[in-house]
């Protein structure tokens, strides 16, 4: 919640040490790839968000994003493919269906899901019906 008026010494103070706070570098057995999108995360966030016991699920998410990727890259090559086999096809979508539930998983436990960081107090307007329909 925020507070009205001026900051405390104390809050000004804690600010400023967060704001110093390193932020937590990406493991050695990173890819390139995924130390890319280690760092994206990272840096979207407060440098306080990750404490050392969600680093290694911080990990595992970099890892399942660039798997899910290259997995929808099969997924596309695959479609155009003239001799695509059906349980190939099949097979690939499970694959990606995996993925994206570690996926899911991972940011929730984290608390970088939407589901997550969900507000109530800002929930959107409900849309009148009538209105949704009145398109089609």
């Amino acid at each position: 919640m925020i507070k009205r008026g001026r900051k405390s010494f104390a809050q000004k103070q804690a600010e400023a040490m967060i704001s110093r706070m390193d932020r937590p570098l990406a493991p050695h057995d990173l890819t390139d790839e995924e130390t890319e999108f280690w760092s994206a995360i990272v840096d979207s966030l407060p440098a306080d968000w990750f404490t050392p016991s969600t680093l290694p699920l911080l990990t595992q998410y970099c890892r399942h994003s660039v798997q899910s990727r290259k997995i929808a890259e099969l997924i596309e090559r695959a479609s155009s493919s003239p001799d695509l086999e059906l349980a190939d096809y099949d097979r690939l979508l499970k694959m990606q269906q995996r993925e994206s539930a570690a996926l899911a998983s991972l940011a929730t436990k984290m608390r970088i899901s939407q589901q997550s960081t969900y507000d109530k107090s800002k929930k959107k307007p409900a849309q009148n019906a009538s209105r949704l329909l009145a398109g089609f």
